[in-house]
């Protein structure tokens, strides 16, 4: 309970207001002594009647005549009920009015056991108000009065406390026959005489990650709190540690636990909402139960006096098409890279992979997905290869101008950019591609690890696309790349190692050789062998749908590679058009025109100084 600090005219006012509070107690000393008896060990209760269920105000929800009572009954204990659509079972405790259990009937965990958002105390759910007398109300320390009934196909769960005469806070969950989205609504009647509208309403919503996955750590690296606030931003708590922040205008609240999401939506949106997130796996050797925690702190503004907020409550997958159905952005909590990478998830490969996967099964799907993407890029991996065909080409004659001008730099330069221009090569095009397939590579980098699709879907001897593919367990785990051995991480790294060895050679025998650099050819060589060696280890946690699509990409691009080495490219013909172009160089164009300008400007004041 926070500290109160009143000054003189407080302290009067609160002893009249107790005063006031032993005169109703000697008045009513049956049913509210006995409530007293129970909350006497909480910290600042309200004195408060509980009233017979048949005296909830007629005004409730509930009340309506379209709705069918199902059960009624006064809660003097910790009881939970239960309801269940096509996809969701839900149970709801009296005690705080509080979700106790969130099962998804269509999924398993990683052990095959059912899969559960809720259960137990891992999520929490709290109001709490200071009325006008300085008393704390929590409605996690009452006992709420159960209601259950149905409508229009929904079943309603209404959890009613009541505070005194016609005064009372009252929680309802509505679940309707089918989908992931239920509704959720707090208010109150007759508070506006006993609640302080200048102090704070809050509703506090705490909820730990339960663990999913076989990989913790993995899992753990896609779990984060997003939300969006102020039209359309998307903001992000930080991954690892512990992280707050503060917003306005936020739209909706997503604690995401990578494959599975509990997704708060407002009718209205809330200003001044806090955020916290703390990671709980500290120690990847732990076998942890829960990830990280969320907390969200929404005050709740009064209208009349009372408390009356509407949302949308989504438990379920965090797939895109599901979020993308709702049309309220939900689909943007999905880290799928941002910019440009985002996009090309969200328009190219979500839909390409939906419709492949539609045809064959998933890792059949991966591979041909992969196959397209490598067919696509064909061109600019010819424009590429090319480009370190004419250097090699050229490079006898690179090798003679940096022998000839080894001791003026500035010449140097003019005379290669002078043979470039001559012989009609541009050095940066090899460059070029490898830029234009940056984002592709990033943005599948993005997408399977967290295509929902893959998830539990197996292909040879992976049982989980979404996951490590393990084929041996080890006795003890090894820093960096756990306690397991990976068969695709493996396939891919051999790939990618003769994918290396046959790009660097042709780079190698491309660039000419420079005195007072260093030896480019032995550094190269060396990352010959380390990159697959860091790819082995970096992926060995990583879903074996992400390394087989570097295993069959790598395959592809070396087959591509050799058809346009010994069938495409004759470098003879290569030879005599760079001798052809040399008779008629190509005239330069503007910015060349002015990097010759200043480097023969720099060439005099050189030959000046001197």
């Amino acid at each position: 309970m926070e500290e109160k600090k009143f000054d003189i005219n407080s302290i009067i006012g609160f002893i009249l207001i107790f005063a006031i509070l032993i005169w109703m107690l000697y008045q009513n000393k049956t049913e509210f002594e006995q409530k007293q008896a129970q909350t006497a060990q909480t910290e600042s209760p309200i004195a408060k009647e509980k009233t017979p269920s048949s005296s909830v105000p007629e005004n409730s929800v509930q009340s309506e005549q379209s709705t069918d009572i199902i059960q009624e009954e006064e809660v003097k204990e910790n009881t939970v009920t239960t309801i269940e659509n096509d996809v969701l079972s839900i149970s709801v405790q009296s005690k705080g009015a509080d979700l106790v259990e969130v099962r998804l009937k269509s999924y398993e965990d990683y052990k095959g056991k059912p899969l559960y958002l809720v259960n137990g105390d891992n999520s929490k759910l709290g109001l709490d108000f200071t009325t006008n007398s300085g008393l704390n109300y929590s409605s996690k320390r009452q006992f709420f009065t159960t209601r259950l009934s149905q409508k229009s196909g929904s079943q309603i769960i209404t959890l009613t406390d009541s505070i005194g005469q016609g005064q009372y806070v009252q929680f309802e969950y509505e679940l309707p026959a089918t989908g992931y989205m239920m509704k959720f609504s707090v208010r109150s009647q007759g508070m506006s005489a006993i609640v302080d509208g200048n102090k704070s309403t809050d509703l506090t919503w705490e909820h730990k990650g339960i663990r999913q996955a076989k990989s913790i750590s993995y899992e753990n690296r896609y779990t984060r709190l997003t939300y969006q606030h102020e039209g359309d931003k998307i903001s992000k708590l930080s991954q690892t540690g512990e992280d707050d922040e503060s917003s306005s205008e936020v739209h909706w609240l997503s604690f995401r636990q990578h494959f599975f999401s509990a997704i708060l939506i407002p009718e209205q949106s809330l200003n001044n909402v806090k955020f916290y997130s703390n990671d709980l796996v500290q120690n990847e050797d732990v076998d942890s139960l829960f990830t990280k925690k969320y907390k969200a702190i929404m005050p709740l503004s009064l209208s009349g006096g009372e408390i009356g907020k509407s949302f949308e409550w989504y438990y379920g997958p965090t797939d895109n098409t599901i979020l993308k159905s709702f049309d309220k952005n939900l689909e943007r909590s999905i880290p799928f890279g941002w910019g440009i990478f985002g996009w090309i998830n969200r328009a190219l490969f979500i839909p390409l992979f939906g419709f492949l996967s539609g045809m064959f099964p998933y890792g059949i799907a991966i591979i041909v997905m992969t196959i397209l993407v490598r067919l696509v890029l064909s061109p600019v991996l010819y424009k590429s290869y090319l480009s370190q065909a004419k250097m090699k080409i050229l490079r006898p004659e690179l090798n003679d101008i940096n022998a000839q001008y080894k001791d003026n730099a500035m010449k140097r330069q003019q005379e290669t950019m002078a043979l470039y221009r001559k012989a009609g090569v541009n050095p940066m095009s090899g460059c070029v591609p490898a830029l234009i397939q940056l984002p592709v590579f990033y943005a599948l980098f993005m997408f399977f690890p967290t295509a929902f699709d893959l998830r539990q879907k197996s292909f040879l001897w992976a049982d989980d696309l979404s996951s490590y593919d393990s084929i041996y367990e080890l006795p003890f785990r090894i820093p960096f790349y756990g306690d397991h051995v990976s068969l695709f991480p493996i396939l891919a790294s051999i790939a990618i190692f003769f994918y290396m060895k046959m790009t660097t050679g042709q780079q190698t025998m491309a660039q000419p050789t420079q005195e007072g650099m260093p030896d480019m050819a032995k550094m190269m060589k060396v990352m010959i062998y380390l990159s697959p060696i860091f790819m082995m280890i970096f992926f060995n946690n990583y879903a074996s749908g992400l390394s087989l699509y570097y295993f069959v990409s790598n395959l592809i691009t070396i087959g591509i590679m050799l058809i346009i080495k010994n069938v495409i490219l004759d470098e003879e013909k290569i030879h005599a058009q760079i001798q052809e172009n040399k008779k008629t160089p190509k005239a330069q164009n503007r910015f060349q025109r002015k990097m010759t300008e200043i480097m023969e400007q720099a060439e005099k004041q050189r030959n000046a100084r001197k």
